[in-house]
């Protein structure tokens, strides 16, 4: 399938972040520091600015005076408060909280002390030290918030103070009435743009928004237990909050308990759609930098985790969070291609019920320890989502057989090809691995009901009862297959080297999958653009209301029939094959091998490469048999001539 969507690329020019990134790079440009001395300070500065808007909101509500409460009886005779009209409410006569650390920290709001507020440093003069005076901010911050100890960027002595000067007038000009998901997304646009600017190094703590979105959209990770073991800046945990605070509406199946301590939500109480406490955030990252990163990214959107760092700490040999079959999702970006892993280290995590169930590749290649990984963290409903080489889904020998024994254990669930250009620091295409634990034992869902109000749910708002009943037709017995989709034509251009997929593009990709599941559809993202693809691609019997508008459900006023919209096999799309399918193709998890090319649509430069390639690696294997087999028989010849 062809979706090309068309460039935005003008239409963003004005935004707020984007003015924001152009005046602070020709700021940095005209200092002489290195992008990767100048982007930690810079986020710090946002941070401070988004930190300072919460606190003052807080303070505002702990500074109103409370009600006063009626004095038992003999007590207060004779007593006026002077400034108090008549009936008017007394303060109470606790002592006030305004600066109590503690009256913040309840609210998962940071206390900032009077110097290390953004307006104190913002009105500092410039004949001061303004860079001893933001760093001095930044360790009182920490002193008063000890899950930020050690986190801050505290290296503005490297600035002058008059580039600190203009650096704090340009982050002021965020506005303190925006809501606080807008500074999270002025966070995320600075991150992605200082990967852009630091080449591969950027690749180590960045993944595309548009690429996490979709992970986070598939595995639907409403309440639980989230581990990333090569979590970067954080953009997995941010993408599963912000996909919480989107549904508000109470997950499919009712949340567990998270365990004490974990979490905001009390035990026992309703599900809340606050990601803060609906999460219990769990992360990994072995570069110490990038791991305070993280732990500042969490923060600015308001929430908090256990994120180990730095130090000797790896998730190849190391597992700091007890983590074998203790979560509900994992998400990941792992590093591709890893050599050079001391397997002797990891021989007492081999075998079932340990990190590495299905034993270690003989390969010096360390993909199958990820994949292995990100399976045995889940629980036995948990699903995982994560990026991963090409290379991996049809990778021979000792590779091959661990994946047999993967697939086997039907925990597999949906891959997806992407195409190349989608991240910063790498033209190569590359594979979205979706496994889920529970799916072989799972029930086949019944029609959904009419979903609870911002729920964004569709399924029974727009299909009749005879389209609910042709969608489930066409669900799909999910624990002896595999859905694939091939999106390596689905894509907008950013620029020249550069592609991500629309929310629209994303919202369709993401309801394929609800379709295959038998699942409701849920267009809160890609909203009308992605509901029109699905019933364009899935529908049996097009229609369009007066105007040229589709219609939901497919009918006009005097229409006959329904539109039935159920999941389908669509060549050059998706295929859902059978595990005996994919026996036939030596356990193959390449997309590409499955869902073919539509009819009528050329194969590309692209797919004709990836085509010779997989043929030429089937040859090369084909040829080692051989002259293993011919060395076998001349061995064989030898023996008995010589006997």
């Amino acid at each position: 399938m062809i979706w090309i969507a068309p460039s935005e690329k003008d239409t963003a020019t004005n935004t707020l972040e984007k003015r924001l990134w152009d005046a602070a790079d020709q700021l940095r440009a005209n200092s002489g520091l290195k992008p990767q001395e100048y982007s930690g300070p810079i986020l710090g500065l946002i941070f401070l600015r988004f930190a300072e808007v919460r606190f003052i909101a807080q303070r505002a509500k702990l500074e109103t005076p409370s009600p006063r409460s009626p004095l038992p009886a003999g007590e207060g005779a004779g007593l006026r408060v002077p400034s108090l009209g008549e009936g008017a409410a007394r303060p109470s006569r606790r002592g006030s909280r305004v600066d109590d650390p503690a009256a913040y920290h309840a609210e998962g709001i940071l206390y900032l002390p009077a110097e290390a507020r953004f307006d104190y440093l913002l009105n500092r003069p410039e004949v001061e030290n303004i860079g001893a005076k933001v760093n001095a901010a930044m360790r009182d911050i920490e002193k008063h918030n000890p899950q930020l100890a050690g986190v801050l960027p505290k290296t503005y002595n490297l600035f002058t103070s008059t580039l600190l000067k203009e650096l704090l007038k340009k982050v002021s000009e965020i506005p303190a009435s925006m809501d606080y998901d807008a500074f999270g997304r002025i966070y995320e646009y600075f991150l992605g743009e200082f990967a852009m600017s630091e080449g591969q190094g950027g690749g180590e703590f960045y993944t595309p928004s548009s690429i996490v979105r979709l992970l986070t959209e598939v595995i639907e990770p409403y309440h639980g237990r989230i581990l990333d073991p090569a979590c970067g800046s954080g953009g997995m945990f941010v993408s599963s909050a912000r996909f919480i605070a989107e549904h508000k509406a109470a997950p499919p199946s009712p949340p567990s308990p998270l365990p004490t301590g974990e979490g905001r939500r009390e035990e026992g109480a309703k599900y809340t759609g606050d990601p803060a406490r609906e999460l219990s955030i769990h992360g990994i990252e072995k570069t110490d930098e990038t791991g305070r990163l993280c732990r500042v990214n969490l923060a600015v959107h308001g929430l908090e985790g256990d994120i180990r760092h730095g130090g000797n700490v790896n998730s190849y040999y190391d597992d700091p969070h007890d983590a074998t079959g203790r979560f509900d999702f994992a998400l990941a970006n792992p590093p591709f291609n890893v050599n050079a892993v001391d397997k002797e280290r990891l021989k007492d995590s081999v075998g079932p019920g340990r990190r590495f169930p299905f034993g270690l590749p003989r390969t010096d290649n360390a993909n199958y320890l990820w994949i292995q990984l990100f399976f045995s963290v889940l629980n036995e409903k948990g699903r995982a989502g994560f990026v991963m080489a090409n290379s991996a889904s049809d990778a021979r020998s000792s590779e091959q057989e661990l994946r047999r024994q993967l697939i086997e254990s039907r925990a597999v669930d949906v891959m997806v090809a992407v195409g190349p250009n989608m991240f910063y620091t790498v033209t190569l295409p590359c594979t979205l691995w979706f496994l889920d634990r529970g799916k072989a034992s799972a029930p086949q869902p019944p029609s959904p009901q009419p979903s609870p109000k911002g729920r964004g749910s569709v399924a029974a708002e727009l299909f009749s009862p005879a389209e609910r009943r042709a969608r489930d037709e066409g669900k799909q017995d999910r624990g002896n297959t595999i859905l694939f989709i091939d999106a390596r034509h689905i894509y907008r251009q950013v620029d020249r080297s550069h592609r991500e997929w629309t929310p629209a593009q994303i919202g369709f990709l993401a309801n394929l999958v609800r379709l295959y599941r038998g699942e409701a559809l849920d267009f809160t993202l890609g909203s009308e653009e992605a509901r029109a693809k699905i019933l364009e691609v899935f529908a049996t019997q097009p229609s369009t209301r007066p105007g040229g508008h589709p219609s939901p459900s497919g009918r006009r006023a005097g229409d006959e029939g329904a539109r039935a919209v159920a999941y389908k096999d669509v060549a050059g799309l998706c295929k859902a094959a059978t595990l005996k399918e994919i026996e036939a193709q030596g356990w193959s998890l390449n997309p590409g091998r499955y869902v073919g090319v539509a009819a009528g649509v050329a194969v590309s430069d692209e797919d004709f490469k990836e085509q010779l390639e997989t043929l030429n690696e089937e040859l090369e294997t084909l040829n080692a048999a051989a002259r293993e087999l011919e060395a076998t028989i001349a061995s064989n010849v030898t023996e008995i001539l010589e006997a």
